[in-house]
């Protein structure tokens, strides 16, 4: 290995280090309440070195937002081989309740977390990651109608029905609402409820 692919070896080890240094600080702690300093000694470096390869807080917080969204959008293109689009609507169901529940660090800071919106308003950005998202979501919906699903129902209101819908049965997981529940019950609970919304969805 050369020096140049050394060099570049170790500053991208170096990020991410900041990177997972940050995620642990802002969920324990709280995004307003975690500073670049409290980065800096979570790595042992100095708040210079940080500011190597960040701009501030805010520049932080979106690269981990980037990054978790990035591995939701993998998650979805799992689906993409199948060939009818009510089972892809399916699937991408199961898909994204199952990357909630296995990565709930990163699933608080794309959906639970108002910081990284906030941090986004800073850079006078759109959430393009969330609309990247809701448009895999609809272009499914779409092909769906093309199969006689969902005859006169709009394509946009469907999918913001469905996400809140799945997202709400990952909230009451992550949020520990289903604590009501035996451990064992819990996300079987959750899965039957998707079951049954889909149900619902096949009948429109």
């Amino acid at each position: 290995m050369g020096v140049a692919d050394r060099k570049e070896r170790e500053k991208e080890e170096m990020k991410t280090k900041i990177l997972e240094a940050a995620k642990k600080l802002f969920l324990d702690h709280g995004f307003e309440k975690t500073s670049i300093r409290n980065i800096a000694e979570e790595i042992e470096y100095s708040p210079g070195t940080i500011y190597l390869y960040f701009k501030d807080k805010n520049e932080l917080l979106f690269a981990l937002h980037q990054e978790a969204f990035q591995g939701l959008i993998a998650k979805f293109m799992v689906v993409a081989p199948i060939v009818d689009p009510f089972e892809q609507l399916i699937a991408m169901g199961h898909e994204y309740l199952k990357f909630a529940i296995e990565n709930p660090e990163l699933y608080e800071l794309m959906f639970l977390m108002t910081a990284p919106i906030e941090a986004l308003e800073c850079r006078c950005d759109v959430w393009e990651d969330g609309h990247t998202a809701l448009n895999m979501l609809i272009a499914i919906i779409e092909a769906c109608k093309t199969q006689g699903y969902f005859k006169g129902q709009d394509s946009d209101d469907l999918a913001m029905m469905i996400w809140a819908n799945v997202h709400g049965f990952a909230s009451l997981h992550l949020r520990r609402r289903m604590s009501m529940f035996p451990e064992e019950e819990r996300i079987p609970r959750l899965q039957r409820a998707l079951e049954v919304m889909i149900e619902s969805l096949r009948k429109l």
